[in-house]
């Protein structure tokens, strides 16, 4: 179903299947993921946050949010995949596969020794790049990242900043991802994407597992909270790895009894939706520049073997214009009196835009009624990265930039 009066597009999944299973995301993996990222020096579990007082103020049950601001010092949640993807690559490389490694042998000499001289790759939007120069870095790894040309300067800075080369392309992200393989195979590099090709898939796989960690330790926290599982959990999609991750985990852990999972993507970048859209199994490629402010969303090729979980797993799809993610920004930066303060980026908030906008928008009422979203309700979002383009944050925050029209307005004089 589209509705056709609000400004969010939406889809329920018409190939919805409760039986079928996901087998990349075994619980033995998953608590392999979380001792590996727990002997990282500086490691701590990021805070789950309660915003009870707004949960309140729009008639659910709890509206949580695990904030990945706080993860590492990256200020994203990337860093989890691609240090346990780096992780991967290295126990295979050595031919160590299924045997753990301390994080003090893989930075020992004798492994770097062994390893010979390694240069790790990747194309970005920002964060991901940062995720994999960060843990290229800390493994004494050589490290090159490929950004697209529409990448803001402090994003390319910050990459700078822990030792990778960065090369700038002319194009979208997509641009980026074709012109890194093709290189990295001309000069001997070490692809580590977070999208998947044929003949690539292992690394990606690695990567979707790398991110199950910020879900594990959700779950512990619902647990100490006395709630058994989210009701709702409202992920956003770039290529849609993390939104596989999310649903790879919780079907891993409750099977058909998993929290109802609604993808959220920009409308200048929503392949997934489209594909959804499209509705012939396949996943569909947007072009043009992708121009959003929601950068590390700014993606037009769907992984596929995302893909392959998501058109089978997601509840819902939705597409959202700039103005839905400036307003979780705000919102977020200016809590109800009670609900802490939390610093998100652009893309870190658009979930919590689009969630407020179902629960008070006109058009979007039988959405409301189809995701079963009422006062009982326990709805996760995850805050994927923090303020991570000053410059931009400012605009959004201090001078209003991308308002809500007036006709979108959650919030009216009585």
């Amino acid at each position: 179903m589209k509705n056709n009066t609000a400004d969010m597009q939406w889809l329920l999944n018409p190939n919805k299947n409760s039986v079928s299973s996901i087998k990349q995301f075994p619980l033995d993996v998953v608590h392999d993921v979380r001792r590996f990222h727990s002997q990282i020096p500086g490691y701590k579990i990021s805070p789950l946050k309660n915003l009870n007082n707004l949960a309140r103020m729009f008639g659910v049950g709890g509206i949580w949010i695990k904030d990945e601001a706080e993860r590492l010092e990256l200020n994203s949640f990337k860093v989890l995949g691609g240090s346990f993807a780096l992780y991967k690559f290295i126990q295979k490389k050595l031919g160590l596969d299924g045997q753990p490694l301390t994080f003090e042998t893989l930075i020992s000499p004798e492994i770097r020794q062994k390893l010979g001289d390694i240069t790790f790759s990747s194309a970005t939007d920002g964060n991901h790049g940062r995720g994999i120069a960060w843990a290229a870095g800390k493994l004494g790894h050589k490290c090159v990242i490929y950004v697209h040309s529409e990448t803001s300067a402090p994003r390319i800075q910050a990459i700078r900043d822990y030792g990778a080369t960065v090369k700038i392309i002319e194009g979208n992200y997509d641009n980026a991802v074709r012109q890194i393989v093709i290189d990295s195979e001309k000069n001997g590099w070490n692809v580590i994407s977070d999208t998947s090709w044929d003949g690539y898939e292992k690394v990606p796989t690695w990567i979707m597992q790398g991110y199950t960690t910020m879900f594990l330790e959700a779950q512990e926290q619902f647990s100490a909270q006395g709630i058994i599982k989210p009701s709702h959990i409202f992920v956003q999609a770039g290529v849609g790895a993390l939104a596989a991750s999310v649903i790879g985990f919780y079907h891993s852990l409750f099977a058909e009894n998993a929290p109802i999972c609604i993808v959220v993507e920009p409308e200048k970048a929503d392949c997934l939706y489209e594909s959804i859209k499209i509705n012939d199994g396949k996943p569909h490629t947007i072009t043009g520049s992708l121009n959003t402010i929601m950068a590390g969303l700014a993606c037009g090729e769907p992984s596929p073997i995302a893909w392959e979980i998501l058109k089978e797993k997601a509840d819902a799809f939705i597409s959202c214009p700039d103005y839905i993610a400036a307003k979780g920004m705000r919102i977020y930066a200016t809590p109800l009196k009670g609900d802490p303060f939390i610093v998100s980026g652009e893309s870190g908030a658009v979930t919590l835009g689009a969630l407020i906008g179902i629960l008070t928008e006109e058009g979007l009422e039988d959405l409301k009624k189809s995701l079963n979203l009422n006062a009982q309700s326990q709805i996760l979002l995850i805050n994927t990265e923090g303020n991570t383009d000053p410059d931009l944050f400012r605009q959004i925050i201090w001078e209003g930039s991308n308002p809500v029209p007036k006709e979108f307005w959650s919030v009216r004089n009585k």
